[in-house]
């Protein structure tokens, strides 16, 4: 059931539906606006545009709006479907009223979220080229007084090329509003030159107002400006970039502009040609990766055509480094130079140099520096201001590639560096001093001087001498030396720079020489006396004065003798002598020696002739220390007045130099030194110790500065040999030729032939070497012993000092011969071979049955003869060899047939096949089997092809009929005759095997045939009487084809010699041997 409110509601909406649909008929009518839309290009004001039917274009539209319902309602007519009106806070309503044939009213209401930001379309105020940096310069303006303050805007730039307007790059620019318009600029750098081909630039603009809720899009782009490439113009040609500068590692492109019925060929840079790319109808281009430095006239480029060509040159370099060790100094207070280093070489010339320039911020003053790229460091000068001591330099470097700077604070006060000084003379000079005088360009009056005066003489060490004194304006200074050594040759020079703030030594300036006057010698000279060897003169020695001390040249001595103040003699002795001779007899005297020169004499030097006696003079050996010789000795407590060493060479063709040193009574060890010492040499010493009433020899030694080896080995010879040593006899090495103390003596020996071209024994390596050392210096001889007879030995024989060995001498000696060892090496094999001989026979004799039975036997057994087995052996390892081979095979029957000879006992194991036994009856009763015995056999394989076989013999078995052994030996007889029996050519070899015999046979043998078994020796097993030549397989058959046909025992069937014929048979035939075996040996010895 219905509610009323229900009801209710439902006529409610049904009447607002049918309301609508009127609503909508009215609206869409012709003629009425639609498609309302508002853009705002400056967040101030919207322009809105509205669509309208074709039949209410013609005529004014009346437009209202209103922002809320407190403002009144703005209204206004228009012709065009567009008008301009504030952005509301929020939303606007908005009436349009369209008049014409069809007249409409539509109401709009336009919400702020519904409102496009679009800038506006930018503009662009200039497009500069810069075709040498092959660039472009972009101004425009922001437009920034319409906006409020403090937006961000974004500008998109698109550079285009070529005519179909290809897209080369796009970047985005940043930029900030200031409610002002801007100009902005923006440079861009083309990788190809601006010549080659047309390039366009077109912008636009997005701007970022957060404030604004309405959606924001980018502006429209602005119409192109275009830089037209020389391709576009008419009788444009070459190519392009033209002559450029660029960085090393640059990549470049260059392009050939050419006329319209022009074709190019080729393209090169340098001397590599390059593919080119087509820009157009009328220009070409090469790319060039990673750019050298070029030399100093640059690298061409070159297109080559089909008429002509066309070229540039492009200079590949390096920008400036920064300056280094930039410094700056002043050498006269009016010109501060600068200098520093200029780094890496630009490798640009000419006009494209590197250029400098000097700026002084304080006084903004700025010099342009002329420098020269060859020297390592550059050099600019820069004038001193007045009454300006701080300098705040800034050094620019600048080329076409790029520019770099350094800079430099300075005081120029502490930076002085003054001139050389010029015109150094003397003005005054005596023995001990001289005066200088010189000249210095230069305003120095604001600071004081130090200079320094070097002082160098040929016999001192060079001296500095500074002076301070104040500086003045281009002025002279003097200075003055003092202390000088009287004649004496000075060199002269000085240097000079700031006394308070020290930064650089002047350059040296000339030097002068100037030598001081003479003044007398400052002391006396250093004197010594020796007695003559006579004893009644005595001879002084003085040393001469050195130069410093000299003061000038030494023109003569004079020498006087005194006694008890009463001058006995005076000498003057002019140079160069340095000794003289007094006649003084047996006295003494006391004698004094003066030096005198041009400007006076020396104080007298004294010294006594008396020489006190000396007992137990010993001589000792000094130590050579290299550069001098080390002597020591006791302290003495009477010598008072010191010590006097004394000394000469040892020996020599010139008369002995005297030397000496003195020295204070309390040394003991003094090493002395002189330039006439010599390695290797000798010299003798004499301490002489000084008393108040003389001189008192205290002991001799000899030493050397630096002791050598001997210069030669002693001369040694041999004494004496026998078979087992030698005795070596040598001389002393003179004195001259040790060149050291001698230490001992290395005698080495060893065996070896005398050969020009061996080594050294010490150096030849040889093991068997010995080497003796002799330390007793007194021994001149050594016996070797424990040596061999007759035998070679070479000797050595080497002196030695601490300086080393000695040459060797050498020598060959042969020992003697040992007859002792000869008998005994004689006899010693005889005595080996005799005992080996009856060791031998003894052995042969204790074994003989042993031998007999192993190598000589009666009767040879094939199982225990080793001969026999070897041949066996042989037999069993030679698979070619058919004798006694066993091969599988059927046995055969064979039949043996009984004769009457007599057999013997059958003592072996019968030979029977299988089928034989089963035919003899257990009982052994006679049957016809008695007389004939079948044993098994296997046949010999023969491989010879048989002639017409017997056709009725079966193919696979052969019989074979053995007789008895003994009828092969003796001849057939009839029963009825009576042999004669030989029991010695009845004798013979009995077979191993006995076949069956019937016994009725046996007991009707007669006593001599009983007589001859005993009596039977060894026999053959085969006897040629008995063969049958009838026999077609017998050997002597003419119809035989079996060459390995025999006879005999199964043990020796394929036998081609028998073993021991019988001596009956001697003139009978013999059968033909085919083989060697080793039984031969045994078949000609005789019975035993």
């Amino acid at each position: 059931m219905w509610k009323n409110s229900s009801l209710r509601c439902l006529l409610a909406l049904a009447i607002l539906c049918l309301s609508s649909l009127m609503y909508s008929q009215e609206i869409g009518s012709l003629g009425d606006p639609q498609n309302l839309k508002c853009v705002t290009h400056n967040l101030h004001k919207m322009l809105c545009t509205w669509d309208v039917s074709s039949e209410g274009k013609h005529g004014q539209t009346d437009f209202c709006y209103t922002t809320n319902d407190l403002t009144p309602q703005v209204c206004f007519k228009t012709k065009e479907r567009r008008v301009e009106i504030p952005i509301p806070e929020s939303s606007i309503t908005v009436i349009i009223k369209s008049s014409g044939t069809a007249s409409a009213t539509k109401e709009f209401v336009v919400h702020q979220k519904d409102i496009s930001f679009i800038p506006i379309t930018p503009h662009i105020l200039s497009l500069i080229p810069d075709f040498p940096n092959s660039a472009l310069n972009l101004k425009w303006s922001d437009n920034g007084s319409v906006f409020p303050y403090g937006l961000d805007a974004l500008w998109q730039i698109q550079i285009l090329r070529k005519e179909a307007m290809e897209v080369v790059t796009q970047v985005t620019y940043y930029s900030k509003l200031t409610h002002e318009d801007v100009i902005l600029s923006w440079n861009w750098r083309s990788d190809m030159p601006l010549e080659c081909t047309s390039h366009y630039v077109k912008i636009r603009c997005y701007i970022n107002a957060t404030q604004f809720v309405g959606p924001k899009d980018w502006s429209d782009w602005s119409p192109a400006e275009v830089i037209p490439g020389k391709d576009t113009e008419p009788g444009g040609s070459g190519v392009f970039p033209l002559d450029p500068v660029v960085a090393v590692g640059s990549d470049l492109t260059f392009c050939c502009v050419h006329e319209e019925d022009q074709r190019i060929t080729n393209m090169t840079y340098g001397s590599k040609s390059y593919t080119m790319m087509q820009l157009s109808s009328r220009s070409h281009a090469i790319r060039v990766l990673n750019a050298n430095v070029s030399n100093s006239s640059g690298t061409n480029v070159v297109c080559r055509l089909e008429n002509g060509l066309e070229g540039s040159v492009v200079f590949v370099g390096y920008a400036p480094d920064s300056p280094q060790n930039l410094s700056c100094e002043t050498s006269n207070f009016l010109i501060i130079k600068c200098t520093w280093k200029p780094g890496r070489p630009s490798g640009l010339y000419g006009k494209r140099r590197t250029k400098y320039s000097l700026f002084e911020r304080t006084s903004g003053k700025n010099v342009s520096c002329e420098v020269n790229e060859v020297n390592k460091d550059h050099v600019c000068d820069f004038p001193v201001l007045p009454d300006q001591k701080n300098y705040d330099f800034i050094l620019g470097v600048s080329n076409p590639i790029g520019q770099a700077k350094s800079s430099l604070l300075v005081d120029i006060t502490q930076r002085v560096h003054p001139k050389t000084p010029e015109k150094l003379t003397v003005t005054g000079n005596n023995s001990t001093s001289i005066q200088l005088r010189w000249f210095i360009n230069g305003s120095f009056a604001e600071i004081r001087l130090l200079c320094q005066i070097e002082i160098s003489s040929s016999h001192s060490e060079r001296k500095l001498h500074n002076v301070s004194m104040p500086g003045r304006k281009s002025s002279t200074y003097t200075a003055q030396l003092n202390e000088l050594h009287p004649d004496t040759k000075y060199q002269l020079r000085v240097r000079c720079s700031a006394a308070d703030h020290f930064w650089r030594w002047s350059d040296w300036s000339r030097g002068v020489e100037q030598t001081t006057s003479e003044a007398p010698p400052a002391r006396g000279p250093d004197i010594w006396r020796e007695r003559s060897p006579s004893g009644e003169s005595l001879i002084v020695f003085w040393k001469p004065l050195s130069l410093s001390e000299s003061n000038g040249k030494i023109v003569s001595h004079e020498v006087s003798c005194y006694l008890l103040n009463t001058l006995l003699e005076h000498k003057v002795v002019s140079e160069p002598s340095n000794s003289t001779e007094i006649k003084l007899g047996k006295s003494d005297c006391v004698i004094n020696v003066v030096a005198r020169n041009h400007a006076g004499s020396s104080p007298p030097s004294r010294i006594t002739s008396v020489e006190l006696p000396s007992d137990n003079v010993t001589t000792d050996q000094a130590v050579a220390m290299g550069n001098g010789i080390n002597i020591s000795w006791d302290s003495y407590p009477n010598m008072t007045c010191g010590y006097i060493v004394k000394w000469c060479h040892s020996s020599g063709s010139e008369p002995c130099s005297v030397d000496w040193q003195k020295f204070p009574s309390n040394t003991t060890n003094v090493v002395i030194k002189s330039a006439l010492f010599k390695p290797g040499v000798r010299y003798n010493f004499s301490l002489y110790g000084c008393k108040s009433m003389g001189y008192q020899l205290l002991k001799n030694i000899t030493g050397y500065m630096k002791e050598l080896p001997p210069k030669t080995a002693p001369n040694f010879i041999v004494e004496e040999t026998s078979s087992d040593s030698i005795l070596v006899k040598w001389e002393d090495i003179p004195v001259e030729e040790c060149r050291g103390f001698l230490k001992g003596y290395l005698l080495s020996f060893a065996k070896g032939e005398k050969d020009a071209l061996k080594p050294r024994l010490s150096n030849s390596g040889n093991p068997e070497l010995k080497i003796n050392n002799i330390t007793d210096l007194t021994k001149k001889s050594m016996k070797i012993l424990d040596l061999q007879g007759k035998t070679s030995y070479q000797l050595e024989l080497q002196a030695y000092t601490a300086g080393g060995l000695s040459p060797p001498n050498s020598l060959y000696v042969v020992t003697k011969e040992d007859s002792v060892g000869l008998i005994i090496a004689i006899l010693i094999p005889v005595a080996v071979v005799v005992l080996l001989g009856v060791l031998a026979s003894i052995f042969c004799y204790r074994k003989r049955e042993w031998i007999k039975e192993t190598f000589y036997p009666e009767i040879p057994n094939p199982e225990n003869s080793k001969a026999l087995q070897f041949q066996r052996n042989i037999c069993e390892g030679n698979k070619t060899l058919k004798t006694l081979e066993m091969n599988p095979c059927t046995p055969n029957s064979v039949e043996v047939v009984e004769t009457q000879s007599t057999a013997p006992k059958i003592e072996d194991t019968e030979m029977m096949s299988p089928a034989a036994e089963t035919t003899v009856p257990e009982d052994g009763s006679e049957s016809e089997m008695e007389n004939h015995v079948v044993v098994s056999y296997c046949p010999p394989i023969i491989e010879e092809e048989i002639s017409n076989p017997p056709m009725d013999e079966p193919g696979g078995s052969s019989q074979v009929v053995y007789i008895d052994i003994q009828s092969m030996y003796q001849p057939q007889i009839k029963p009825e005759e009576e042999p004669e029996i030989d029991l010695v050519t009845t004798a013979g070899y009995k077979p191993q095997m006995q076949l069956s015999i019937s016994p009725l046979k046996i007991e009707g043998h007669s006593p001599v045939e009983e007589e001859l078994d005993k009596t039977a020796g060894y026999r053959p097993q085969a006897n040629t009487n008995a063969w049958n030549m009838g026999t077609p397989d017998s050997p002597g058959s003419v119809g035989s084809n079996n060459e390995n046909a025999s006879f005999g025992s199964p043990c020796s069937i394929n036998s081609r010699q028998f073993l021991l014929p019988s001596k009956d048979d001697e003139d009978s035939p013999k059968p033909i041997n085919t083989g060697w075996s080793f039984t031969h040996f045994f078949q000609n010895k005789p019975n035993d």
